[in-house]
């Protein structure tokens, strides 16, 4: 009965620190330790997340299965009439005791990467989201649904663009000269384009974000469009080995598109935040405002 007594006094104690804490800071801002206690969390949350990925990559079953998603790029590319993964010359080779260890790990690395996107995804916007408001933390589950399939239509879009860009950079192989590509050497090949073109399709969700935040606003935009834009074009061009423009318009013009509908959002937000912003003109500091906006901004701060 003691003990009990005694935590029940202590849960009395921390329910008295955590009014003492609103009442002193009633919007909830943290201090720098909590912050970096919040990310300590985060990051062990993440880190956790990857281990447990990287662990089931590494069951035969699966790393067969995703190993051969890997390698069909190159072996599909037809190099000098030939497809790759047959004949000598265009094959992968491994060139170190080491290697086939290192290989595991690397793809089962990679499987654990893509499967846990949702959970790392999530715990970096939870540890923005409560900078916002709170009607723009509802965004929460708005920002994850949306940075998944994002990611994955770019890393796809560049999957499918990958024989193409293989073929030419084999393809320069002079004759008499054998070239056997380091397993190491194509998948960073790999991961480059799906990593790089995968992100490049978060760049209109990233805008989103930091518009919802306060920080990028439309008539920025608007000056930097043609930057922006030029921007996507080189990114496309470095990124893609392949010099037909082919490639390079399959690559930037969906992200393209995907920045011009995200310029719509933001000019439509803006304009709703105008909106708001107007109801308070005109007033003197001793007279209310009219009761047309239900959701005051000094409401949602916590």
């Amino acid at each position: 009965m003691a003990k009990l007594g005694d935590t029940v006094k202590g849960a009395r104690v921390l329910s008295a620190r955590i009014r003492a804490a609103e009442a002193a800071d009633p919007e909830g801002r943290m201090s720098l330790i909590e912050h970096v206690r919040e990310l300590r969390n985060r990051v062990v949350k993440i880190a956790l997340a990857l281990i447990v990925g990287t662990a089931i990559g590494l069951v035969p079953q699966v790393y067969d299965r995703v190993w051969h998603f890997i390698e069909r790029p190159f072996c599909s590319a037809k190099i000098n009439g030939h497809t790759g993964c047959h004949g000598l010359g265009h094959q992968l080779v491994l060139n170190s005791v080491l290697a086939p260890f290192t290989l595991r790990v690397e793809v089962a690395f990679f499987f654990g990467l893509v499967v846990t996107s949702p959970i790392w995804l999530y715990q970096i916007w939870a540890f923005v989201a409560p900078g916002l408001y709170r009607r723009e933390k509802r965004w929460t589950y708005a920002f994850v649904g949306t940075a998944v399939p994002l990611f994955l239509v770019g890393a796809g879009i560049a999957y499918f663009a990958m024989s193409r860009g293989l073929a030419y950079l084999l393809g320069l192989t002079p004759n008499g000269v054998l070239n056997l590509p380091p397993v190491s050497t194509y998948l960073g090949y790999f991961f480059g384009m799906m990593l790089g073109f995968g992100l490049a399709f978060e760049l209109p969700l990233l805008m989103l974000m930091l518009n919802v935040a306060g920080v990028l606003t439309h008539q920025f935009f608007r000056k930097w469009r043609r930057l922006i834009i030029f921007g996507v074009f080189v990114f496309a061009g470095i990124a893609s080995p392949s010099p037909d423009p082919l490639t390079m318009l399959l690559l930037a013009g969906p992200c393209v598109l995907l920045v011009e509908l995200a310029e719509l959002v933001i000019w439509m937000n803006d304009r709703r935040r105008a909106t708001r912003a107007s109801l308070y003109e005109g007033l003197s500091d001793d007279e209310l405002a009219p009761l047309a906006d239900p959701d005051p901004v000094d409401s949602d701060r916590r």
